[in-house]
């Protein structure tokens, strides 16, 4: 495991699905909080220390002011963390 994972206290397989449900537009932090513990300035943290610099700043720019990514902000309505058309996690056959 990675300094950058160990200092995370979340596995590989975690950090990357932390990552993956920041960049969608309807998951909401609370989501993340929920499901790894991860308060919205961790997953920020987390974001700029596993991401390159140009990609973190692309991201904190699609998500800032977005309200799907807060519930409270949140329009009616919008009730799920993900697109109904949105591929979901499959498992790998193990070796």
């Amino acid at each position: 495991m990675s300094q950058k994972l160990a200092h995370a206290g979340l596995s590989e397989e975690a950090i990357s699905r932390v990552i993956e449900m920041a960049w969608e537009d309807r998951t909401p932090f609370e989501a993340i909080e929920g499901l790894y513990n991860l308060s919205e300035p961790q997953v920020i943290k987390l974001m700029q220390r596993e991401m390159k610099p140009s990609s973190f700043r692309m991201w904190r720019e699609r998500v800032s002011g977005r309200n799907t990514k807060h519930l409270k902000k949140r329009p009616e309505g919008i009730d799920r963390g993900y697109c109904s058309r949105q591929y979901k996690m499959v498992s790998k056959p193990k070796r």
